[in-house]
């Protein structure tokens, strides 16, 4: 116990320090007990012995005295008998006295009487000298005896005397003998209580000993004691947390503080999601207004899709916050929203709007306009917003509640924002009125329609050196994406921990902090929970638990494991485990599927059963979960939007192809996230601090809203084309003059897009980063790549084949005619009975440019 306390004062365990104290100081206690009461017997005996010795003394006087009185008695009687003697001596003289008296009278008459009497006189004279003799003799015997008798009575009285005090000694002994007998019981029985409280010590020793032992492992103040690491467990989910708590939590560091003591807080607290836009988000928005004012030439025209993005989010986002207190969300949750709003939400308006101001430039009334273009780039819009809605809420497959609500959260902003775009933006569009082209875009439109030059567009040009060189610019897109995808094979997914961080901040120093001084996994500790019998006693239940800590021990991995809690009844009982390596490691994640393997062998080895638990157990459920449910994920999205397209293009081979490039770029896109979140290639670039996994539902986030808009991109550039083909132009020219026509607003879609996604990859929310990433790149490999050189390639090679559709399903399927060609129709022929002077055909020509 010594060595185990000398062990708890150099770790600086005070816990530990007072329990060993305590614990030594009663067992010692105990042993001076013991000796005390051995000392007492000892000496009861000895007393005990000298008193019986007394006793015997006393009682050999008593024998002593009662032969003096019997002597004493003798003497008393022989006594008696020369009294009794001396009296009858008296009596003859008086006798003889009275005979002289007597013969007194005869004397004269018997003087010869006298002579016999003198003789018989002086005889008895000698006699009654001889009795007087005897007499004093007896007197004297009588004094001596009484002086005998006197010293045997004094004698009688004092050994009496000292026979009362034996027998009050004798008492006093029997006394003590009793009390030292009791007390000598009392002291075997205390030796005997002293060796069960030793035996119980040496348990209690043996039992605190495993509890150090437990612990030994455990440290919460570095080795050179320049750090101390402590747990903060809420009452509420961490996510629950009010920047209110924050800051009183962030409050307690003041007074270390003002000591010279460096507090650093994790992640977990300092993470405030309560203002998900930043200064990266705003830089992402001024970009995509300056590509509006580039691409529409005016502020109003510019402003309008920033008004209703920014509408779009206030509905999406303001209600996904309003739930917020009703029902548990994750905290990627309105960042994924906002991000999504403003991106669709200036796109759509951006289609919408760039078709009207070509319609206005060629001379169209801004009333039959603003229908027209609603009528035909409205209807894509709503196609393409489907797509995307489709594939937001199919992440309800895979059952996980954070990932349902943050798809439907999201959803709902796409949602907000189409309806936006076919109600709210047609009349705004109806003020605006002509304001929406400035007049030197008029006037260059006007000498144009005078004087037409012939001067080609760069996506004109674009187009046709990708149609001329088809067959090599598909291979070189399917070799450079295959390329690019290949690292996408080693993709790892996980939660994002303290190492996501930016350098700067508190959460990524002190991450770093209690990796260097206490080791990577005390930033992520697993919880073990042991499922004990019912019925044990306290002891027991701590025994069992010990138990099942000795066993993590064992493993591989296992820095330190050790109870923290149990239940009041007993029957669960919570172990930390403290693994080798961080939260995000692939050993952390083999150490919890071993555990989880071996939970039969915990069964029959300690009685208990046991499950693995814990923020980063659960992060590693979510992840695998989230894994396995991509494949029906993604058939899911794929399917209902193939027939989706099936319906908008009425074309077997074109949603094939569109799919078909979509998962091209999907993997492109994963595997540019591999080499700069998982590999750390150009980490400085992209302030990438600690290589690791990528976020967990980042593959599935990414295969739905990149499925989404890669749809809507081939909804606005096919559409044009199938626009074309549809009017009579054959296929190869189709493609030609419908892409030129779409490709500059479906580039400046993909900039918006690629600019606000980008503008999350430095978000302050390390969490929304590698999305961002993804979804930048991802947009850029898909929009530029697939739909702007994959796809008019592949279509031009199919020629007419692109849009073949058998004709049992062409008369089943509806016309949805989201190109508006039946539109066009009705209003070409309505100008032609109106207004002679239009020409539709001019109108079209002039919208293409």
């Amino acid at each position: 116990m010594k060595q185990q306390l000398a062990a708890a004062e150099e770790a600086g365990n005070q816990e530990e320090i007072a329990k060993y104290t305590k614990a030594l100081n009663d067992l010692q206690s105990g042993l001076a007990e013991a000796e005390a009461g051995k000392a007492a017997a000892e000496s009861g005996i000895e007393q005990a012995t000298a008193g019986k010795q007394q006793a015997t003394a006393a009682l050999k006087q008593i024998a002593k005295a009662e032969a003096g009185l019997s002597s004493l008695d003798a003497a008393r009687k022989e006594l008696d008998a020369g009294q009794a003697q001396a009296q009858a001596g008296r009596e003859e003289l008086e006798a003889n006295r009275s005979k002289l008296t007597d013969s007194k009278a005869q004397l004269a008459d018997a003087k010869a009487q006298l002579d016999a009497a003198k003789t018989e006189i002086a005889s008895n004279k000698e006699k009654l000298n001889q009795g007087q003799a005897e007499l004093d003799a007896g007197k004297t015997k009588l004094e001596a005896g009484q002086r005998e008798f006197d010293a045997k009575k004094a004698q009688f009285l004092a050994g009496k005397e000292q026979l009362v005090e034996a027998k009050k000694q004798l008492d006093a002994g029997e006394k003590t003998i009793k009390e030292k007998t009791a007390e000598l019981e009392q002291g075997e029985k205390d030796v005997a209580q002293g060796l069960k409280d030793l035996e119980s010590g040496r348990a209690e020793l043996e039992f605190a000993s495993r509890q150090v032992g437990a612990s030994s492992d455990m440290r919460f103040v570095s080795e050179d004691g320049s750090t101390a690491v402590s747990q903060v467990t809420f009452k509420v989910q961490t996510d629950a947390l009010t920047p209110d708590d924050r800051e009183q939590i962030k409050a307690i560091a003041a007074g270390p503080q003002a000591n010279g003591v460096e507090v650093l807080f994790s992640k977990e607290i300092l993470q405030d999601m309560s203002q998900v836009f930043g200064a990266s988000e705003i830089i992402g928005v001024i970009i995509a207004a300056i590509v509006l004012i580039a691409m529409l030439g005016t502020l109003v025209a510019a402003g309008l899709p920033l008004l209703l993005a920014i509408l779009g989010v206030g509905a999406g986002v303001g209600t996904t916050m309003a739930f917020s207190s009703l029902i548990d969300m994750a905290s990627i949750t309105p960042a994924l929203a906002l991000m999504l709003g403003l991106a669709v939400g200036i796109d759509y308006a951006l289609f919408i709007i760039h078709r009207h101001r070509s319609q206005l430039l060629g001379g169209m009334e801004v009333g039959e306009s603003i229908a027209r273009a609603v009528g035909t780039s409205g209807n894509a819009v709503v196609f393409a917003g489907l797509t995307v809605i489709i594939a937001l809420a199919a992440l309800a497959v895979p059952g996980l509640p954070f990932l349902t609500i943050l798809g439907l959260s999201a959803a709902f902003t796409v949602f907000c924002s189409v309806i936006l775009n076919i109600t709210l933006l047609p009349a705004l569009l109806s003020l605006a009125g002509n304001k929406l082209v400035s007049k030197r875009a008029r006037k260059k439109a006007a000498a144009q329609a005078a004087n037409p030059k012939i001067k080609e567009s760069f996506s004109i040009r674009w187009v046709r050196m990708v149609t001329k060189i088809a067959v090599p610019v598909t291979l070189l897109v399917v070799v450079v994406l295959g390329a690019i995808a290949l690292p996408a094979t080693q993709m790892r997914t996980a939660l994002p921990d303290g190492s996501a961080e930016p350098a700067d901040s508190q959460a990524f120093q002190a991450y770093e902090q209690t990796s260097d001084k206490f080791g990577s996994g005390y930033n992520g500790p697993l919880l073990v929970l042991a499922d004990l019998p019912a019925g044990l006693s306290e002891r027991q239940a701590d025994e069992m638990s010990l138990d099942v800590a000795d066993k993590l021990r064992v493993y591989n991995g296992v820095v330190a494991a050790i109870p923290v809690t149990m239940t009041e009844d007993r029957t669960l009982a919570a172990i930390q485990v403290i693994p080798t390596d961080g939260p995000s490691s692939e050993a952390t994640e083999a150490l919890v599927h071993q555990l989880r393997a071996d939970y039969a062998k915990f069964s029959e080895a300690t009685g208990a059963d046991i499950a693995v638990t814990g923020q980063v157990a659960a992060q590693i459920d979510v992840s695998e979960k989230v894994t396995a449910a991509l494949v029906p994920y993604l058939s899911i999205v794929v399917g209902l939007s193939l027939i989706l397209l099936l319906l908008v293009f009425r074309s077997v081979v074109v949603p094939l192809l569109a799919t078909g490039g979509f998962l091209l770029s999907l993997a492109a896109a994963f595997g540019a996230s591999v080499m700069v979140y998982q590999f750390g290639w150009f980490s400085s670039v992209f302030d990438v601090n600690v290589p690791g996994p990528l976020l967990s539902f980042l593959p599935i986030l990414l295969t739905g809203i990149l499925f989404g808009l890669a749809m809507d991109y081939q909804v606005f550039l096919v559409s044009a084309m199938r626009e074309r083909f549809a009017h009579g132009e054959p296929a190869k020219e189709a493609v030609r003059s419908g892409f030129s026509m779409a490709a500059p607003v479906v580039t400046a879609a993909a900039l918006i897009m690629i600019s606000v996604f980008a503008g999350f990859v430095f978000s302050h929310l390390a969490m929304i980063r590698p999305l961002g990433f993804a979804l930048a790149f991802g947009v850029l490999f898909d929009a530029f790549i697939i739909r702007m050189t994959f796809i008019p390639a592949v279509m031009h090679l199919l020629g007419d084949k692109a849009w073949y559709l058998p004709k049992w399903l062409d008369k089943i399927l509806p016309d949805v005619d989201v190109e508006g060609s039946k539109l066009n129709e009705m209003l070409e022929s309505g100008h032609d009975d109106s207004d002679a002077g239009f020409e539709p055909n001019q109108t079209k020509e002039n919208a293409a440019v």
